[in-house]
C-alpha cells in the first residue's frame, strides 16, 4: 500500500492533474476577489505593491535556505545578491514578464476597465499569445485538433463577456485597461514559454520572479509613494485588508499558484497549459454568481460549453 500510495505521489501525471487543478481554483477566485475589491480603499498599484511584499516574506527566505548548500562550497549564487537562485538574464527576463509587468499592467487595468474585462481578455487571449510564442520560439505544431479547441474556447470567451466587450466601444477610457489586460496575457503567455525553453525548476523561477520584482518594484514604488509622486491608499487603508491582499494576492496567487503553473507547464506544456487556464473565464463569472450574486445568462452558458469542448480538443494526448 505505501508503495502505491508513493508511486501516486510521484506520478508526472497525477502531479500535473493537481497543478492545474490547484491554478485554476486560485486564478478564478483572484478574479472574483478583484471584482469585489473595486469598491475598497486600495488603488491598484497598492494591490501589485502587497501583492510582491507578502510573496517576498515567503519566498526569499525559502530561496535562501534552498541555496545554503552552495554558500558553503563557496560556489557563485544565483544573481541579484544572492537573492534570486536563476542566472541574472534569467532571472531580468522572467520577473519582467512574470511578475513585475505582468501585476502592473493587470492592476492599472482595472482602473480602467470593470473586472469582468479581465476575466475574459486575460484568459481568454492566453491560449492565442502562448500558442503563436511557442510555435515561433519552440516550433511547435498546432495540430488541427488544437486549431479547433483555440476556435472553441475564443469563441467561448466572447460569448461569456461579448456584451460587455462591445459595451467599451462606446468610448472613454475603457479601452486602455483592455489593451493592459491582453498585454498583461502577453507577458504571462512570454514567461510560459521562457520557462520550457529552459527548463525552469518551478520553485526557483518563482522565486527569482519574486527576488526581481522586490529589487526593481517594491523600493521604487514605496519612495514614489512616500514622496507624493504616485497616488496610494497605502497610509489610510485598514490593516486589515492591506494583510488580506499580502496574504490573497502574495502567498496565494503568486507563491502556490506560481509553483503548480510551473509543475503544469512541465507535464503539459505551455501551450495545453494555457489552455486548461482558458476554465477561468467560465468558472470566475460562476463564482460571481455564487458570491457576488451577479445574473447568470445564456451567453454564459454556451460560454462555458464551448470553453469545455475546445479544452477537451487542446489538452488530449495524440495517439501513438
Amino acid at each position: 500500500m505505501q508503495t502505491i500510495i508513493l508511486q501516486m505521489k510521484l506520478s508526472p501525471r497525477a502531479l500535473g492533474l493537481a497543478a492545474a487543478v490547484v491554478t485554476v481554483l486560485i486564478w478564478s477566485s483572484f478574479i472574483v476577489v478583484a471584482r469585489a475589491s473595486a469598491a475598497h480603499h486600495l488603488l491598484p498599484l497598492d494591490i501589485g505593491f502587497l501583492r510582491i511584499i507578502g510573496a517576498g516574506c515567503v519566498l526569499l527566505p525559502w530561496g535562501w535556505w534552498l541555496m545554503r548548500s552552495q554558500r558553503r562550497s563557496g560556489d557563485r549564487v544565483g544573481s541579484l545578491m544572492g537573492l534570486s537562485p536563476l542566472p541574472l538574464r534569467i532571472t531580468v527576463l522572467a520577473g519582467l514578464f512574470g511578475s513585475m509587468l505582468y501585476a502592473m499592467l493587470v492592476y492599472s487595468g482595472f482602473f480602467f476597465a470593470p473586472a469582468a474585462h479581465a476575466s475574459v481578455l486575460m484568459p481568454g487571449s492566453l491560449p492565442l499569445w502562448t500558442s503563436l510564442l511557442a510555435l515561433v520560439v519552440l516550433h511547435d505544431h498546432i495540430t488541427r485538433a488544437r486549431a479547433m479547441g483555440l476556435a472553441c474556447i475564443v469563441l467561448g470567451d466572447m460569448l461569456v463577456g461579448g456584451t460587455s466587450l462591445l459595451k467599451a466601444l462606446d468610448g472613454g477610457e475603457v479601452w486602455k485597461g483592455d489593451v493592459m489586460f491582453m498585454s498583461a496575457a502577453f507577458c504571462w503567455a512570454c514567461y510560459s514559454v521562457l520557462v520550457r525553453r529552459h527548463a525552469l525548476e518551478p520553485v526557483r523561477a518563482t522565486i527569482a520572479i519574486t527576488a526581481f520584482s522586490c529589487v526593481g518594484f517594491v523600493p521604487v514604488y514605496g519612495l514614489a509613494a512616500y514622496a507624493g509622486w504616485v497616488p496610494t491608499h497605502l497610509d489610510t487603508a485598514p490593516v486589515s485588508e492591506m494583510l488580506f491582499q499580502a496574504i490573497f494576492q502574495g502567498v496565494g496567487s503568486v507563491v502556490i499558484s506560481g509553483i503548480t503553473f510551473n509543475v503544469m507547464i512541465r507535464h503539459y506544456g505551455p501551450v495545453r497549459s494555457t489552455m486548461i487556464t482558458a476554465l477561468v473565464p467560465g468558472l470566475s463569472a460562476l463564482g460571481a454568481v455564487v458570491f457576488l450574486n451577479e445574473p447568470m445568462s445564456l451567453n454564459l452558458i454556451a460560454g462555458l460549453a464551448l470553453v469545455t469542448c475546445g479544452i477537451l480538443f487542446g489538452v488530449r494526448l495524440p495517439k501513438t
